[in-house]
């Protein structure tokens, strides 16, 4: 009888601690790309300066006055694709900051 109700008791325990565990949920987890492109004011690229530039994660001053140097030689940057015609900017690198942009 003895282990009959401590086997009953121990069922009992992980049906509860199974349904509890059922419940909480996982920590939503927001990309820094995700959260730029949602909550961050766009940054205009081909207006910007370069204390705006270089605040976007990943760019950097080298990288943002580069940015400035194309601008000011071939005229504005039309989309994300125009950005790795920049020195030092790669397909990753355009892809990571244009949610910080936008192209007008």
């Amino acid at each position: 009888m003895k282990q009959i109700c401590f086997a009953l008791g121990m069922a009992a325990l992980t049906l509860t601690a199974n349904q509890c565990l059922a419940d909480t949920k996982p920590a939503m987890q927001i990309s820094k790309t995700a959260a730029a492109a949602n909550s961050v004011q766009k940054v205009p690229l081909n207006t910007a300066t370069l204390a705006q530039l270089d605040a976007i994660p990943g760019l950097g001053e080298k990288k943002a006055q580069a940015l400035l140097d194309y601008i000011a030689e071939h005229g504005p940057i039309k989309d994300q694709a125009q950005l790795t015609q920049v020195k030092g900017i790669g397909e990753k690198l355009a892809a990571k900051i244009s949610p910080y942009l936008s192209f007008n």
